[in-house]
């Protein structure tokens, strides 16, 4: 299972940096312009470890309608999707988007290690939030850029209990340049293992949605294209969105992506 895999190697202040520069980044004060709170009301807590709670938003529309379990990217917290969870719900779709932690309420310290292992306490915390709260078992998961390291874990681990898989600006090969600050062997670690996203779709057979930006200058649109390629779901789609970069590619064209949201998650099994 690839969460017990040892990737201790890869929590490397040179890499956490540029993992998760919100922690670790010298200029990380500057995203808090960017990176609002999460409102009171829309605060969910999920402990993923003892006295380690993730600070999530929760975003419904209503309890009878899907809700997807969102991961965003690493130069994100989940209080900026307050603005962005409107327009899942005038789809009828619930947002519950769950940080990292030391990202906006969240407690500890962000690595590598902890990211994915924290994925299934978070999944089954998202769960038992929505039972308790009387929300319908339709269950949906994405990941952002990061983010699709832990959603792509989920579903991998999880496939059973979730409707469908969303994967927007994600990495198909988790980061490769950063690979530079390795050894062989450790590479080779990697390579051989499930730690690959690219590796984990070929046994994932729930619907699939890839979006990737046609410009994008931060993951190339060439890994989202391998994601495709190496998807086993017979339900799948590549949706390459024109003119768009890595963090505009909601906006330039937001009816394209965001129906394709709502095609994947209302589809009729």
């Amino acid at each position: 299972m690839s969460h017990e895999i040892d990737l201790s190697f890869l929590d490397r202040p040179e890499i956490l940096e540029v993992i998760f520069p919100i922690t670790y980044s010298p200029l990380h004060l500057l995203t808090d312009i960017f990176n609002p709170s999460l409102s009171e009301g829309a605060t969910r807590f999920v402990e993923v470890e003892t006295g380690v709670r993730i600070g999530c938003g929760f975003w419904p529309v209503g309890k009878e309608y899907p809700t997807i379990l969102y991961f965003h990217g690493n130069g994100e917290t989940a209080g900026v999707h307050e603005w962005i969870a409107p327009y899942y719900n005038q789809r009828k779709i619930n947002l519950f988007v769950a940080d990292y932690r030391g990202y906006g309420v969240s407690e500890g310290k962000p690595t590598i290690t902890n990211m994915i292992q924290d994925a299934h306490p978070l999944f089954n915390g998202f769960k038992e939030t929505l039972d308790k709260e009387g929300y319908a078992e339709k269950y949906f998961v994405m990941g952002r850029s990061l983010g699709s390291i832990p959603a792509i874990e989920i579903a991998f681990h999880y496939q059973d209990e979730i409707g469908g898989l969303i994967i927007e600006s994600g990495t198909a090969n988790n980061f490769r340049p950063l690979w530079g600050y390795l050894g062989k062997s450790e590479r080779e670690i990697i390579e051989n293992s499930e730690f690959l996203n690219k590796v984990k779709v070929r046994s994932i057979h729930q619907p699939t949605l890839i979006i990737h930006g046609e410009n994008d200058q931060i993951i190339p649109v060439q890994e989202g294209q391998e994601l495709y390629q190496n998807s086993a779901a017979r339900d799948k789609r590549l949706l390459i969105i024109p003119g768009a970069d890595h963090n505009d590619i909601m906006v330039v064209r937001q009816e394209l992506y965001f129906q394709a949201n709502e095609d994947l998650v209302t589809a009729k099994p």
